[in-house]
């Protein structure tokens, strides 16, 4: 779904996975943006970068430019989860040994996906996890607050039945009409940020965000009433906001309007469904 890099990306996803030796003998130069998905037994050496030898960077710099999943998070240690935080706010990896200091570009998509419970027993009403409240809080705590406070959405599925199942395939896009929708999305946030070092609304600094590129008072009034009320903190303020603009380029208007900023503050409360 996500669009080819452009020339400067790819030479530096080529570089990265060149310095891990992890580059395919048959490509070259990686035009694809990458996704890596590490096993939650990987160490924090492993996901954030290090090495007794050489200093190699670890699967958040794999992940530069594409995607890294990270399946059954609530699995990961939490050394491992919480180590993805600064990354996650700078774009970029210090790692540090006695023989030095290497910094790694680390600007990805963070995926995660956990299960309710430690059973992951699919349950409904009629027939019920048997796992107790206590163990279901103490499993999603593993998440923690300041890691979920940077995770831009929050989605909860629930188990389908064969009958939805079978008629959610009439509403099925292509992944080719979707990915077409997202380029648009993108050449229209490039378009918007010309002259400046971004290109996507991720990368727009804080400042500029609620300067130049703020929304109408009436689309930032559930935003700030949230913020007022103590539901929505000032990091999740900046990222509804980039949200809210990815919306409004995905439904190609020039600007967040109120359905566009209710729709990501749903997403960034997780009431979204």
């Amino acid at each position: 779904l996500l669009p080819r890099l452009e020339r400067e990306q790819a030479l530096e996803v080529t570089a990265i996975h060149s310095v891990a030796g992890a580059l395919p003998e048959d490509r070259p130069l990686l035009v694809r943006p990458p996704f890596v998905a590490p096993h939650h037994t990987a160490t924090v050496a492993a996901v954030i970068g290090g090495g007794s030898g050489a200093i190699r960077p670890g699967a958040v710099s794999l992940a530069h430019r594409g995607v890294l999943f990270l399946d059954e998070a609530p699995e990961y240690p939490a050394t491992v989860l919480d180590s993805l935080r600064q990354p996650l706010e700078s774009g970029t990896v210090t790692v540090s040994r006695a023989m030095g200091s290497v910094t790694f570009p680390a600007r990805f998509i963070l995926i995660l996906a956990a299960n309710q419970c430690p059973c992951a027993r699919p349950s409904g009403p009629a027939d019920p996890c048997r796992c107790t409240p206590m163990a279901r809080r103490r499993y999603l705590a593993r998440l923690s607050g300041p890691l979920l406070d940077r995770v831009d959405i929050k989605i909860t599925l629930h188990r389908s039945s064969r009958r939805e199942l079978l008629a959610d395939r009439r509403f099925i896009e292509p992944s080719r009409v979707v990915a077409e929708r997202v380029l648009a999305a993108r050449e229209r946030a490039a378009k918007r940020f010309t002259g400046t070092p971004w290109r996507c609304n991720a990368e727009v600094s804080a400042q500029a965000l609620h300067t130049d590129y703020r929304p109408a008072s009436k689309a930032m009034s559930p935003l700030l009433r949230c913020l007022d009320s103590g539901e929505l903190s000032a990091r999740g303020l900046d990222r509804t906001l980039r949200v809210a603009w990815t919306l409004a380029d995905l439904a190609g208007k020039s600007a967040p309007e109120v359905t566009e900023t209710n729709a990501a503050l749903g997403l960034w409360l997780g009431e979204a469904r």
